[in-house]
């Protein structure tokens, strides 16, 4: 399998959906967030798009965000965030078991997916995920494992303040299992606002590396909201 070219495809889908500004029906508001969805071209069910403000700057917000070290100490819907593959300095496979949600009525998941963070002019990146075949991780019986289709975070600096960031998040999970769509669309919203204000108060707390050699050194991250 040619992971390279998957995630350079991947990263590329998850740029042409920031570029693409019809179609999105704003689902909530909360905080200075606004999550918005339409239907997913992959799958029965949505893609969403989630905006939010972070008060530090482009590269130490997606350092941050990119680095396994300290992420389940601030992304409370996970309990499990491994890289177990590494394919170069930017691209990597990570294993992830995520927490119940929706008061328990959505149990773990765990997902494999290829991450891979570009970097383009005017200080943007993009960290982009989706779901591969990795023989390594095969499925087990301990948890329902879900399909992330291409999802990412998209860092660019604020135009009114660069020392701020503008984080959009794409995500669009395949929970999997025999879960009810209404359980999902009610409560996805709330568990994507949640991660938003979850990076925030984490990188207030986390001190991040000013340069890349953090994650150049084979540490790294990322990964959509189950």
């Amino acid at each position: 399998m040619d992971y390279k070219a998957i995630a350079q495809q991947t990263a590329q889908e998850v740029l042409g959906y920031s570029q693409d500004i019809s179609g999105w029906k704003v689902v909530k508001t909360s905080k200075k967030i606004t999550v918005s969805s339409k239907t997913s071209r992959r799958f029965l069910g949505n893609l969403y798009r989630i905006e939010g403000i972070i008060p530090e700057s482009t590269t130490k917000l997606s350092d941050f965000l990119y680095q396994p070290g300290n992420r389940v100490t601030w992304d409370k819907s996970l309990k499990v965030y491994n890289m177990v593959h590494r394919i170069d300095s930017d691209t990597f496979i990570c294993h992830t078991i995520t927490q119940s949600f929706a008061m328990g009525s959505i149990s773990p998941r765990d997902f494999i997916d290829l991450v891979y963070i570009k970097h383009y002019e005017g200080n943007m990146d993009i960290i982009s995920s989706k779901s591969v075949d990795f023989p390594e991780y095969p499925p087990t019986s301990n948890y329902i494992r879900g399909y992330n289709h291409p999802c990412g975070y998209v860092c660019s600096p604020l135009k009114e303040n660069p020392a701020h960031s503008k984080l959009v998040m794409f995500v669009q999970t395949e929970l999997k299992g025999k879960l009810s769509p209404t359980i999902i669309e009610k409560s996805m919203p709330s568990n994507l606002v949640n991660f938003i204000l979850n990076a925030k108060d984490g990188i207030k707390t986390h001190k991040t590396p000013s340069t890349r050699d953090y994650h150049h050194s084979g540490h790294t991250s990322f990964q959509r909201r189950k």
